[in-house]
């Protein structure tokens, strides 16, 4: 975090320990651990909030991307259904116009009828 080194804390403490008396000096160390605590979890938690954030904003554009997918694969899909349907209805077309013709009918086999 800081780049503090070993003298530096031990400078710092001894004028500490001038300024603010044998007395209260542990008192004060403990509140400046507390507050360092306290400081220490609210940067995490910001940390956390923003990571999630993040993920959050990822996982929104994976489902984009997906949704996107699908939707170019549901289109094409469809496409080749309606390309398939015409086709089957023009070959049906002429096949239902030919069974309809009566020269074709008479030629045709007539099945016996079943009685009960």
């Amino acid at each position: 975090m800081f780049d503090i080194g070993f003298s530096e804390l031990m400078v710092i403490g001894l004028v500490a320990l001038i300024v603010i008396g044998p007395e209260r000096l542990p008192r004060v160390a403990r509140t400046l651990g507390h507050l360092a605590g306290r400081l220490q979890r609210y940067v995490a938690d910001v940390k956390a909030d923003i990571n999630r954030e993040v993920e959050l904003d990822e996982l929104r554009k994976m489902k984009d991307s997906v949704q996107e997918a699908a939707s170019g694969v549901e289109s094409s899909v469809q496409s080749e259904l309606n390309k398939t349907e015409s086709e089957l209805n023009a070959a049906a077309n002429p096949a239902t116009g030919a069974s309809t013709d009566p020269s074709l009918a008479a030629e045709a086999p007539k099945l016996p009828e079943k009685t009960i």
